[in-house]
Order: C-alpha cells, then sequence, then structure tokens
C-alpha cells in the first residue's frame, strides 16, 4: 500500500465522528474510497420507520469523498470540502449496512472533483448520490 493511501486510511480512521457513527473503511486505492456505515439505531431518524437519519448519510458521503481525493495520485496532504450537493434517492432500509463509493475524477491545483454513490443491499437503486469540490494543497 502507498504511503498517500495509508495517510488517507489513517486520517479518516481518526476523525472523531467517523469513529463515533461506526464508519469503516472497506477500499482505498488510488483516487478511489468505499466505505460502510453499519445499521445502528442511535443513528434512526424516524423511530417509526426505524430509517437512518439522512445527517449519517451526509457524513458518510462527505468523509468518502476526502478519502477518495485523499488517496489520488495528483494529491498529496490533507482535504477539506468547499461544496458538496448530496441527492436523496430514496431512505435506506431499516437493518442494512450504507456503503459509499467515491471517486475523484478530476484534480487541479486548486481543487479535486468527486462523485459518490450511497447504496444498501440493494445496489441497483441508490440511497442517494453527491458530486462535490475538495481543496488540495498546491505543489510544494
Amino acid at each position: 500500500m502507498s504511503e498517500r493511501i495509508e495517510t488517507a486510511r489513517q486520517f479518516i480512521e481518526a476523525v472523531p465522528h467517523s469513529r463515533a457513527l461506526g464508519m469503516r473503511i472497506s477500499e482505498i486505492a488510488d483516487g478511489v474510497a468505499e466505505l460502510q456505515l453499519p445499521y445502528d439505531a442511535r443513528l434512526v431518524g424516524d423511530p417509526e420507520t426505524g430509517v437512518i437519519h439522512g445527517g449519517a448519510v451526509s457524513a458518510l458521503m462527505d468523509t468518502t469523498c476526502g478519502a477518495a481525493v485523499m488517496s489520488h495520485p495528483g494529491h498529496s496532504g490533507t482535504t477539506a470540502t468547499i461544496d458538496l450537493r448530496i441527492d436523496y434517492m430514496r431512505p435506506a432500509t431499516p437493518g442494512q449496512t450504507i456503503t459509499t463509493r467515491a471517486e475523484c475524477y478530476h484534480v487541479t491545483r486548486s481543487v479535486a472533483f468527486v462523485r459518490a454513490t450511497a447504496t444498501d443491499d440493494d445496489t441497483q437503486r441508490p440511497v442517494a448520490t453527491a458530486t462535490g469540490a475538495f481543496t488540495v494543497e498546491g505543489p510544494k
């Protein structure tokens, strides 16, 4: 594993909200990250339906996008969210793990562009999609 990818992994594992929400890294590669959010009753937004709160899904998608930027070969160092648009397609099915896969598809001197999809067990019908822009450090 490259040092850049290991740095991204360590950063994500050290983020307090990632640990508090129980996020797990399932894949990190060059410009790609996949994180999972296991179902947890503490994260339910609607007790009548048992659906996970959209804020937890948003945090998962933001964190996954940041990990994709940090693991991109054209970037080194940390990153921060400039803009993140999330389109919620449907509620995640109660009891199922939510998985977000993000790809950093373009990096300039100061901005990285990312897109992501969140799914539960039904991988053909996304729970949410996202597009975003993140900071990158300039050349040193």
